[in-house]
């Protein structure tokens, strides 16, 4: 028997649900996409009160999955039960309507609307005369986060909060809707060590409550610290699902890859060359303030601070994103004024950005269009023609290089998983040939195997001679890949720490002072 969404959410707001083992489940999920089968006969169980973690590489088919099971996708074949009853979700508000809520990697918020607005939105409170109780909806915004332990305004527009803030604004909105099922796809990516822990106990909480609870991750140290249990996908086939308890690391990650990683930092000591890059007082206004440092060749210079800190607005600033206030930048010994991203690029600066959805990726456009338009204006240009053939030569090269899963060049980025997406942002970069290589956040979202390709890349480039200032909020990436670490907090260098004398301890020290 199959139930219709709508009978569904009457039986479950009835409290007649069938007693089944299992809360969510699917059977012989099958999903083809144009050139690619993302989904080949998988499964997935999800017992109430539990934390499922699901893991693979990017492209693996876990955010496939939990589409369907948010409604966004339909199977090609296959069925999914939820409360051991067969049911079609149409579209993601039959899901939320059937108690399944998904918390997606890529937010969705509308800048424009306030907190408040964004969480309550199609379901406002009304007053007597049916307009929106604005009032009311502050009340129950405050209550939700009381509850939650969130502390932002919920008068706030969306523009103007940090991408970690709007991460705690989209799980806000999900727990709302008071559902049984919640998927979490990568949660964390955008969040401190401390705001993780406060995401940890949320978690926890409702688990509690006898939520299941679908945690898409890349970090090993979170499924073993949230997880009950995981599964792994492989090139959009179903591999196996265990208990936490029971396995290591490395049997997770040759579950995932089906090979070895056997190092995943692979620093080289490279011969380290004059100063590239020297920035001296480097001011904006509000933001940060009296910024120095020197970048040589085949340096790695990472930057770490807690969110906050600055790191961001600082390499915004380096690429002309925003023009800074007050103080120098020097290329090569010759101090240059940088205030647009085009004159960066004349000097050869690239930059890839902290958040691919909003200022990276143009979504509605190829994966070509995406990876070549930083040398349309000079490199493959002739007599003012763009010289198509070596463009698109260079593009299939660099997509092959950085192992781009895509059937061709012609695909929608849109359509790529989070990972691959970054992978194409990379390649848009380096088709540039820079000589100075600003990386904010480089592996967010992205799988252990993917992970250390391209820090594999990063090591290649500072072997020849390229200066790359590294920003990261994941520590072990820090103290792997960097040869020098400047660390911030609230808009100021608070200390340098050279490779040798690096630690986890030392960073934090300097980034909580």
């Amino acid at each position: 028997m199959t139930l219709s969404p709508t009978t569904m959410a009457a039986v479950r707001a009835s409290g007649a649900v069938p007693n089944a083992e299992y809360l969510l489940t699917a059977e012989g999920v099958r999903k083809e996409f144009p050139g690619v089968v993302a989904l080949d006969d998988v499964q997935f169980k999800l017992k109430r009160g539990t934390v499922h973690a699901l893991m693979g590489e990017n492209g693996a088919g876990k955010s496939t999955l939990m589409k369907i099971l948010a409604g966004i996708y339909h199977p090609d074949q296959g069925e999914v039960k939820l409360r051991g009853v067969d049911i079609q979700l149409k579209s993601p508000l039959d899901a939320l309507e059937n108690g399944i809520a998904m918390i997606h990697q890529e937010l969705n918020l509308m800048p424009f609307m306030t907190v408040a607005e964004n969480i309550w939105i199609r379901r406002e409170p009304k007053n007597r005369f049916g307009f929106v109780d604005h009032g009311e909806m502050r009340r129950i915004t405050a209550k939700l986060f009381e509850r939650l332990k969130i502390d932002i305004d919920p008068e706030i527009e969306v523009r103007h909060l940090s991408v970690a803030n709007r991460q705690m604004v989209e799980i806000a909105k999900a727990v709302s809707y008071e559902s049984d099922v919640l998927i979490m796809d990568e949660p964390t990516s955008a969040l401190t060590e401390r705001e993780v822990a406060h995401l940890f106990e949320i978690i926890r909480d409702l688990r509690s409550q006898g939520i299941g609870i679908v945690y898409i991750t890349h970090k090993m140290n979170e499924l073993f610290e949230i997880a009950d249990e995981f599964s792994v996908f492989r090139d959009g086939k179903y591999i196996g699902t265990h208990a936490s308890s029971q396995v290591t690391r490395d049997d997770i990650i040759r579950m995932m890859v089906g090979r070895e990683i056997t190092q995943m930092f692979p620093k080289e000591e490279v011969p380290i060359g004059d100063v590239v890059l020297s920035v001296k007082n480097l001011t904006l206004n509000g933001v940060f303030h009296d910024v120095s440092f020197d970048v040589r060749a085949g340096e790695i210079l990472g930057v770490a601070g807690l969110v906050g800190s600055g790191r961001s607005n600082v390499a915004e600033t380096l690429f002309g994103v925003t023009p800074a206030s007050s103080g120098t930048i020097s290329i090569d010994g010759k101090q240059v004024v940088i205030d647009n991203p085009n004159t960066a690029i004349r000097n050869r600066m690239a930059f890839l950005t902290e958040d691919r959805k909003d200022t990276g990726c143009l979504l509605i456009l190829d994966i070509l269009e995406n990876m070549q338009i930083a040398v349309l204006q000079d490199r493959f240009v002739k007599r003012g023609f763009v010289t198509e053939k070596e463009v698109t030569a260079a593009c299939e090269e660099m997509s092959r290089k950085l192992r781009v899963k895509t059937p061709n060049l012609q695909e929608r980025i849109e359509n790529l998983s989070g990972g691959n997406q970054q992978k194409v942002l990379i390649g848009r970069w380096l088709l540039t040939n820079p000589h100075i290589l600003i990386l904010d956040e480089p592996t967010r979202g992205i799988d252990v195997g993917a992970k250390a390709e391209i820090h594999r890349l990063v090591t290649e480039l500072a072997r020849n001679g390229v200066a790359v200032i590294m920003i990261s909020s994941e520590m072990p990436e820090v103290l792997g890949m960097s040869d020098r670490i400047m660390v911030m907090h609230e808009g100021r260098v608070t200390g340098f720490l050279d490779r040798a004398e690096a630690t986890q301890i030392k960073v934090m020290e300097l980034a909580a002072r």
